[in-house]
């Protein structure tokens, strides 16, 4: 899959882009990413039941899952995990992952979808966390919520771009500081994560699921971020567009191996491109 002449991958939609280019048959597993690992005691409540027993098989039967390299999300512990983002099923792509690996997936999630009937009461029975586009959260602080979660030792779900990524070859946009902020004010790991493929379950912006045939998505889970140098400093906006610029080239590079491909030398920037943060842009 050759990038074109600027350096980007094909366009959305053009060819598979679902096959590994840079690791070995042996380096890739399919079925669960750690047999035999349990849930741990209290993990789970209600909510997260029920919602499980309608998603968890819809994206197991969809959704092949192919694991990379021997890296895994941890057993136990609080951890910050940023993954790229590219198209509206992703959460529940990535989600059915961290499930997969016996870990509780929340989010930061639009405070729309809390608003939902049914929904919103399963939204937040799971302890999922919601914002407003005006960046407040019930807790009044859009981190706060990710800061509860952290201090009882689960793992949050952070996409770092904020939104779908607006480069039209999918490759992972300037990043936003809320993840490394909470990974920073908490003292976790911030742990870098790259998927591909769901574009092929619900290609970005589209209306309607393509659950059959199944297809193939590749995740791959990096080592966390070292991000030891920032640690201990004010958080001030450099020294956090510092640190997330360093989690954004990691989970970039994840991607590159996945596709086959190299990305760009510059990173895509809503702005410069004269685009909005949010939203529908297409």
């Amino acid at each position: 899959m050759a990038a074109d002449a600027t350096g980007r991958g094909p366009a959305d939609g053009a060819g598979d882009g679902l096959e590994a280019r840079r690791t070995s048959a042996t380096d890739v597993t399919t079925g669960l990413p750690v047999p035999g690992r349990r849930w741990r005691r209290g993990e789970l409540n209600t909510a997260f039941r029920i919602t499980a027993s309608v998603v968890i098989p819809i994206f197991r039967f969809s959704a092949r899952y192919h694991w990379h390299g021997p890296k895994r999300l941890p057993e136990d512990g609080a951890f910050v995990l940023a993954p790229n983002h590219f198209t509206n099923i992703d959460p529940l792509v990535v989600g059915t992952a961290v499930w997969l690996s016996r870990r509780a997936p929340r989010f930061l999630a639009k405070a729309s979808i809390f608003r939902v009937p049914v929904v919103g009461k399963l939204m937040s029975g799971m302890g999922q966390i919601p914002v407003e586009r005006s960046g407040r959260t019930r807790l009044n602080d859009p981190l706060g919520g990710g800061r509860s979660v952290i201090e009882q030792g689960g793992a949050i779900i952070v996409y770092p771009e904020g939104t779908l990524t607006r480069d039209p070859h999918l490759w992972p946009m300037r990043g936003k500081t809320g993840a490394v902020r909470i990974a920073l004010e908490n003292d976790v790991p911030i742990i870098p994560m790259a998927h591909w493929g769901t574009q092929r379950i619900m290609p970005r912006y589209a209306k309607k699921l393509r659950l059959f045939p199944p297809s193939r998505v590749d995740v791959v889970v990096g080592d966390p971020v070292d991000l030891s140098a920032y640690r201990g400093r004010p958080f001030d906006q450099k020294t956090l567009v510092e640190a997330t610029e360093i989690v954004m080239q990691r989970i970039t590079e994840l991607l590159e191996e996945l596709r086959g491909e190299q990305a760009p030398a510059k990173r895509w920037d809503p702005a410069a491109n004269n685009q909005k943060e949010t939203g529908k842009f297409e």
